[in-house]
This record gives C-alpha cells, sequence and structure tokens, in this order.
C-alpha cells in the first residue's frame, strides 16, 4: 500500500530534524577547513562544500514535494545523474556523519531499540535511523541484497518497516561469477532499476544523456587511475588524509558523471604530480608503508591514523577504497553501456568487489598492492560486521607470507571506539611493527 500524503510529511518533518543537523555539522567543517590555506585541504573543502550542496537539495525536494530518491554508489549512479534524480545513501549517516559527536549516543539507542550487536554497525544504525524516523522518506528505494548478509538484512527489515512499508523498493539480484552470463544477467537487472525508477519518479531515461554522463564519469576513472599511480612514489605524496575515500566519494557519490567531478580530479592529479616531482612526501620521515585492506575507522581515524605516521613513520599508501581497477565503459549502444556498468558495479566497486565473490580477490588484490605499491606492511583491520573477509583472514596472511610482507588482522568496529579502543589499536600495532623489525 502506497504512502499517504500526511503520513509522508509527518515522518518529512521529523526526518529533516537530523538531516539539517548534519547540513550544518558539515558547514562546520567546511567553513573550518576555509581556515587552512593549503591546496589539499581546499580540495577536502571542496568536497565538504559539494556535502552541504547535497543536504540543500534533499531538503528542498522535500520541503517542495519533488523526487528524490534513496540509493547506492553500487547500482549504477550515472542513471540516477542521467534521470536528474537526487539521490542520497541509505547508510549515509553511519559513514558521512562517522565523527560527529552523537554518533555513540545512536550506537547505544540502537542497542537499546534491540537490534543485534553481532551485525555490520553501519547497517545497524541505518536501521535505527529509519526506525527511530531520522532519515526522510525518499519516493523510492533501491535496495542491496550485496555484498554481505548485513546488507540484505538491512533492506529485509526496511521493507517492514510500518513507516517505511509504503514506499517502493526495488533491489538488483548480483550473480556470482565474474564472468560474460553474470555480466548480462546484471546489466538485465540495472534495466529493471530503470524502469522502476521511471515507474516511480516520473523520470525518463534519455540514452544519450546517459552517453554524456559516462563519458564524464570514464573521464574521471581515468584520472583516479592516474593520480593512484602517483602514490606508488617513494616517498609517498599523500598519506591518509587524501586519496581513496575522497576519490571514490566524488566519483561514486557526490559528482558521478558531473564535470565539476572531473575538474576536481584533475586539481588532485596536478598537485600529486607536482609533489612528486619535488620529491616531497606526505610525511617528513617515511618509514613504513603500508596497505590498510577495508574501510578506514570513520568513528575514530583521527586519532590512529596521525599517530601511525608521528610515532612510526607509517604511511597508508593504498587502502580498499583507492585501488581502482575500473574498466572504462563502452557507449557504443545501449547493451555494451549497461554490461560496462553492470561490470563497474558488481565487479570492481570497492568491497563489493572482495566481499561479494570468491576469496580469491582477496589475495589477487593484495599481492597486486604489495608488488605495485612497494608495501612494508599489511593491516586487515577486520571490522566487526565484515566476516566474509575475517573468513579469508588465513588466505590473505598466506598470500603474505608467500610475498615475505607482514600481515595483522586486528579486530575493530569502525564506528564504535569502544569495541577495540584506539589504544589498544595503538599497543597492537605497536607490538607488532616492532616484531617485524619495521620502523
Amino acid at each position: 500500500m502506497a504512502m499517504d500524503k500526511e503520513t509522508r510529511r509527518a515522518l518529512m518533518t521529523k526526518g529533516l530534524e537530523r538531516y539539517r543537523t548534519e547540513r550544518e555539522y558539515f558547514k562546520f567543517l567546511s567553513d573550518t577547513l576555509a581556515l587552512i590555506p593549503d591546496e589539499e585541504m581546499q580540495l577536502s573543502k571542496e568536497v565538504t562544500d559539494i556535502t552541504v550542496e547535497r543536504y540543500d537539495t534533499i531538503i528542498r525536494c522535500a520541503e517542495e514535494e519533488k523526487p528524490f530518491i534513496g540509493g547506492y554508489f553500487n547500482a549504477a549512479p550515472e542513471v540516477y545523474t542521467a534521470l536528474d534524480l537526487p539521490w542520497y545513501l541509505i547508510m549515509q549517516t553511519p559513514f558521512l556523519a562517522a565523527s560527529a559527536p552523537y554518533l555513540m549516543e545512536d550506537v547505544d539507542a540502537a542497542e537499546a531499540m534491540g537490534l543485534g550487536t553481532d551485525w555490520c554497525t553501519a547497517c545497524r544504525l541505518s536501521l535505527y535511523y529509519i526506525e527511530a524516523g531520522l532519515s526522510p522518506p525518499p519516493d523510492c528505494m533501491i535496495g542491496l541484497l550485496h555484498p554481505c548478509d548485513a546488507a540484505t538484512m538491512l533492506h529485509q527489515a526496511v521493507v517492514r518497516n510500518d513507516n517505511w512499508r509504503g514506499i517502493p523498493m526495488f533491489c538488483t539480484d548480483p550473480p556470482y561469477f565474474e564472468d560474460q552470463r553474470g555480466i548480462d544477467y546484471f546489466a538485465n537487472e540495472l534495466k529493471k532499476m530503470v524502469v522502476f525508477l521511471e515507474e516511480n519518479t516520473g523520470r525518463k531515461l534519455d540514452l544519450d544523456r546517459l552517453r554524456e554522463v559516462i563519458v564524464e564519469s570514464n573521464k574521471q576513472y581515468e584520472l583516479w587511475a592516474e593520480y593512484a599511480q602517483l602514490r606508488r612514489a617513494v616517498p609517498c605524496p599523500q598519506g591518509w588524509g587524501m586519496g581513496g575515500p575522497q576519490c571514490f566519494a566524488v566519483s561514486q557519490i557526490f559528482q558521478v558523471g558531473q564535470p565539476r567531478g572531473t575538474d576536481w580530479f584533475r586539481r588532485l592529479v596536478s598537485i600529486t604530480e607536482k609533489k612528486v616531482k619535488e620529491g616531497r612526501g606526505s610525511i617528513p620521515n617515511e618509514r613504513i608503508r603500508y596497505f590498510w585492506f577495508d574501510l578506514l575507522p570513520f568513528g575514530w581515524c583521527f586519532e590512529l591514523m596521525p599517530w601511525l605516521e608521528e610515532e612510526w613513520g607509517a604511511v597508508m599508501v593504498m587502502e580498499m577504497f583507492g585501488f581502482t581497477p575500473y574498466t572504462p565503459v563502452d557507449i557504443k549502444n545501449e547493451d555494451t553501456i549497461f554490461q560496462g556498468l553492470a561490470k563497474r558495479n558488481l565487479y570492481d566497486a570497492p568491497m563489493v568487489r572482495q566481499a561479494r565473490g570468491i576469496a580469491d580477490y582477496f589475495a589477487s588484490d593484495i599481492a597486486r598492492v604489495v608488488k605495485d605499491y612497494k608495501i612494508d606492511a599489511v593491516i586487515w583491520p577486520g571490522h566487526m560486521g565484515h566476516k566474509d573477509g575475517s573468513a579469508s583472514t588465513g588466505i590473505m596472511r598466506e598470500i603474505c607470507n608467500e610475498l615475505k610482507v607482514p600481515y595483522i588482522h586486528i579486530g575493530l568496529d569502525l564506528f564504535d571506539r569502544r569495541y577495540t579502543t584506539p589504544e589498544e589499536c595503538k599497543d597492537k600495532l605497536s607490538k607488532w611493527f616492532s616484531a617485524m623489525g619495521l620502523g
């Protein structure tokens, strides 16, 4: 049954309260970055500016009763751009506002609501925000059946939520193996998604417009790959504060297939090229080049990552969301377009690439990054929700043994600092570095 207008307005009013709070948080971050006259910081400032603008767009759509959707980065967001559909990430708050002062209160509130603490905190928080009415209800929603069981559980729960059950939802069905049959199957799923969005938003996809978006998107991925190559330099020109997470956010969420995003990448490449030519590293004395093979601990990375640089001279040369094995999308015809989008969003997208399919991705990605980036140490943080990856830790350790590079599995929560505290992580890493003769 479709949601009636009065119910939707009431839910929207409450959902926008938190949304506006988050918007003000990012405005504060942007204003703070504006005080730092550094080229890299100004790139970061633009990302926060764009984030604020996206919040403003959703708020405006909600107030004017114009269509917007809830979606995902790995569900062909190029289509959203081509349809001129504003959208927000269903897991937006846990990731974007992870350092906000109210995060731990939200984690506790989710537990008090009865949401199990044994499943991914990002999924748990996302469901809490919906159950508590803290997310603005979209006109329709693109769900996620991969890469993990927690994501599937989240969307099963959302479908049954009393407030959101009137919101139409479509989930693309992911095949398991990476072959032409799998690509063709998922391409057809994306075509079904387009029909769903057209029927529920009143928008109509123009194939030529989609081509324009993909041409721009291909440029972004090409520049991202160029930037990733520059990070191979010794010393590494940038550490944890710049790079993969921002590149990912610009190309797959904030500026998908848009010229402003492409210009952002050009500036990033230009700044990094200059640093490489001048032999400038991200820190004065680089001693350890490590590969952080997972997401950053968003809730407390500002305590751990700078400490690694200052205490150990350890630079995060590459991480999971900065690794860029992306394939350009062929725009020749409708079939090649959707086949290319299928491969990009199912087999290339970070975390989805590694967690959805066979364990070989964990081993092959580690091997490639270790060799290409002169990696001294591989860190698998082992987010408590990433049970798929932790189940493959033996495989990852074995490939590192073959490559003669130290490997460590920490075990932590990317959001809840109490699971394994920053001090406990520092102690564990210090003892490991010392035992391995690093630093």
